[in-house]
């Protein structure tokens, strides 16, 4: 992979992260339109790293957030009261959030590491992703906050960020269309998305180095990854920025038809191919 790969790579990885149109999806239809060739298993590696470079983005644009609920849950255990303050349930709720990509990810590791290898399968996978946020915000009545969120609310969004393990399956999407589901307001279901994001990204990122140890010659890999990291932190710093301002007047329908577009055209290029 060379330098000029990477910065391309690791662009349309910060700037799609957050953005509800599937990261993975273009980090494997680009290539694949375009010709680059990359051996699959350090190609998979390369994009879950480098999506470790949007997690820093996101500690960095929350990290006061983080913070107040860090400290409220370590302070509610010690009070023995740990859904004592709204802070306090919010971040076990990120927590219960979590266990479901967490147990698909190991559970299914090698089947969803296969799909990565897939244009077909990604760009069908879009046009689902498309269909969630439509489904949402036709029937999403965006009246509640997070300060009225239950257990039940975090594990079904919980099982949507799970579901979008899969290439092609918008993480954001689906998981701000599940918040929408559910009824709450678009910056409040980003805001919980993007919070969200954090565990899984660190637990992804950690997986993913150890599976670059095991690449032949890892070293050479070093220097891309690198770049691609830090180009995909200060583009998803951006991106975070600039959708918080776009949802608070602005539908996901866009996103939708964007989603639509690209994977029917990717379908059809596919199959004439």
């Amino acid at each position: 992979m060379s330098i000029f790969q990477a910065i391309a790579l690791g662009l349309i990885q910060g700037l799609t992260e957050f953005l509800p149109i599937s990261s993975s999806a273009h980090l494997i239809l680009v290539p694949w339109l375009v010709g680059w060739q990359f051996d699959e298993k350090a190609k998979f590696v390369f994009d879950v790293l480098v999506q470790n470079g949007t997690l820093v983005a996101v500690i960095v644009y929350f990290w006061k957030d983080l913070w107040y609920l860090a400290r409220a849950v370590i302070e509610g255990l010690f009070k023995r009261q740990p859904l004592g303050t709204a802070d306090a349930r919010l971040g076990w709720f990120i927590v219960l959030a979590t266990i479901p990509a967490v147990l698909f990810g190991f559970i299914f590791k090698d089947f969803f590491e296969a799909t990565f290898a897939d244009p077909i399968a990604t760009a069908i996978q879009l046009l689902v992703t498309a269909a969630l946020l439509i489904f949402a915000e036709r029937y999403g009545k965006r009246e509640r906050d997070l300060a009225q969120m239950t257990w039940l609310d975090s594990l079904l969004i919980g099982l949507m960020q799970a579901l979008a393990i899969l290439p092609g399956i918008s993480r954001s999407g689906a998981t701000m269309a599940g918040g929408l589901a559910r009824h709450y307001q678009r910056a409040a279901t980003a805001r919980f998305s993007f919070l969200m994001s954090v565990p899984v990204m660190l637990g992804a990122g950690v997986v993913a180095f150890i599976d670059l140890l095991e690449i032949p010659n890892f070293t050479e890999f070093l220097l891309p990854v690198g770049v691609g990291f830090v180009v995909a932190a200060v583009a998803g710093y951006a991106s975070i920025a600039w959708l918080l301002s776009f949802v608070r007047q602005r539908s996901f329908y866009g996103f939708a038809i964007y989603c639509m577009l690209v994977g029917a055209a990717c379908l059809a290029f596919g199959l004439l191919r």
